[in-house]
């Protein structure tokens, strides 16, 4: 597609497509359409109809039979009676075939839910098979660099750009940090897709967390411009993203705490329509308020034993005790189970006002985000948001976060987290360092105090924003 990642201007003598991207179109069809052309760099220019004479004649031009616009068969099928069905010309018959969503989940049939395990394996390797499997290689970066004019006009001049080195036979960018160059074409789409569209690697975050997740492995000038022109043009993101509105009210933001795991937020969300293959009809998540990192599991109810199994098996035994707990008053949270556990670890138990879920925000947020990327994840049937909840939950957490300006994964594990699609050496290096332990608390010590300032610096902005 040679108009991909180039400025182009589009001239038509239909003046309304002047106004195409100014908002919203309420005909389906004509957002569908919008949102298709978003992922291109274009200006649309208006021309009268006299001096669009080829495009003109080329619309009207006889031509031989081609496929046809499923849009425009389900219209005549639509409008046509059955009396006028049976004159459709031949080359229609495609017609017949055509399968509405409605008879789709008429005629589909569901898997055996008594076979959990079963169904299981089955998601976990259709998962693992689509984003597992390495889209192009070093050796094909090559070889698409050398075919590239932009950068044969860098090699030839390579001891003037400073900001280009050669490494392993590719070109890089960055000396401090090289990551390759990826050459105009089929390698940057399919990199915007792995980054943006796969459970795996994107899970249809926004636009910030896509550009820092690809500088982090390429470069390309147009970078950030084509990401934010293929997020824009994403028919699921533009289908499930909420649209937000600000309540009334002044905004009273929680200090940051001083360190990871000292306080967390946890909440159920749900009940989830519809139930998933399994069962499972809710999500808890628990967040570090400072870090931001999550953690989430599909359940079947909202009862304070599956709150309690929760926090023993999927919090305490992996992460440790956090100091501090917040949660809503509902009974699955106020119990004297929940209580006596409490007592037993020696957590302190706060709860937040009753019928204000703003105090839990940062849970509550999370849902939010949650709700939207599981949802353009999932299946026709949204049967199967069990099955993605991990990979939005982990892609979340690898993501760069837009208050802390950091990685979750990183701050709570101390190290950059690495996506199956990213190139690892073949060569594994064994070494002993005898101040790794006090170089890694240095880290994380400055991790933890940059991501205070940041909190607090941008609690300010949201707060003058807000009131």
């Amino acid at each position: 597609n040679y108009l991909s990642g180039i400025k182009f201007t589009w001239e038509t003598d239909h003046k309304a497509l002047t106004q195409l991207n100014q908002k919203a179109q309420i005909n389906k069809r004509c957002e569908r359409w919008r949102l298709k052309i978003l992922e291109y760099d274009f200006k649309v220019k208006y021309i009268p109809g006299l001096t669009n004479s080829m495009p003109d004649y080329l619309s009207r031009s006889p031509v031989d039979d081609a496929e046809e616009d499923p849009d425009e068969i389900s219209i005549l099928i639509s409008k046509a009676t059955q009396t006028d069905f049976d004159n459709i010309p031949n080359h229609l018959h495609v017609v017949t075939a055509v399968e509405t969503r409605a008879m789709k989940l008429r005629n589909a049939k569901l898997p055996n839910t008594n076979n959990t395990e079963q169904l299981k394996s089955d998601s976990l390797n259709t998962s693992l098979k689509e984003n597992r499997i390495i889209p192009f290689t070093n050796e094909q970066l090559k070889e698409a660099q050398q075919q590239d004019n932009y950068a044969n006009k860098i090699l030839n001049d390579i001891k003037k750009r400073k900001n280009y080195l050669i490494k392993n036979d590719l070109l890089m960018h960055n000396p401090k940090h090289p990551v390759p160059y990826v050459p105009q074409g089929d390698l940057r789409r399919t990199i915007l897709h792995i980054y943006h569209d796969t459970a795996a690697n994107g899970a249809h975050f926004g636009r910030n967390k896509t550009i820092h997740k690809i500088q982090q492995r390429y470069f390309w000038p147009s970078m950030c411009k084509d990401i934010t022109n293929h997020i824009k043009s994403c028919i699921p993101c533009a289908q499930f993203n909420p649209r937000r509105q600000k309540t009334p009210g002044i905004l009273k933001p929680i200090k940051p705490p001083e360190g990871v795991w000292q306080l967390v937020s946890m909440d159920f969300h749900g009940p989830i329509t519809p139930t998933s293959q399994r069962g499972n009809k809710y999500i808890i998540c628990l967040t570090d308020v400072l870090s931001k990192f999550v953690i989430t599991k599909a359940v079947r109810d909202n009862t304070t034993h599956t709150a309690v199994r929760f926090l023993k098996e999927d919090v305490i035994s992996k992460f440790g005790t956090p100091r501090c707990i917040l949660t809503d008053n509902g009974t699955h949270f106020t119990s004297a189970m929940m209580d006596e556990l409490c007592k037993q670890i020696g957590i302190t138990h706060l709860y937040s006002t009753p019928y204000h879920p703003q105090t839990n925000g940062q849970v509550e947020r999370y849902n939010s985000t949650m709700d939207a990327k599981i949802g353009a994840l999932s299946n026709l049937r949204k049967t199967d948001w069990d099955d993605q909840l991990p990979f939005v939950t982990y892609n979340y957490n690898a993501s760069i976060h837009s208050t802390t300006r950091q990685l979750p994964f990183e701050m709570m594990y101390g190290r950059l987290p690495i996506l199956p699609f990213d190139h690892q050496d073949d060569n594994v290096t064994l070494s002993y360092d005898s101040t790794h332990i006090n170089k890694l608390h240095q880290f994380l010590s400055k991790l933890n105090e940059q991501a205070k300032i940041n909190i607090i610096r941008n609690q300010e902005r949201y707060k003058q924003r807000y009131d």
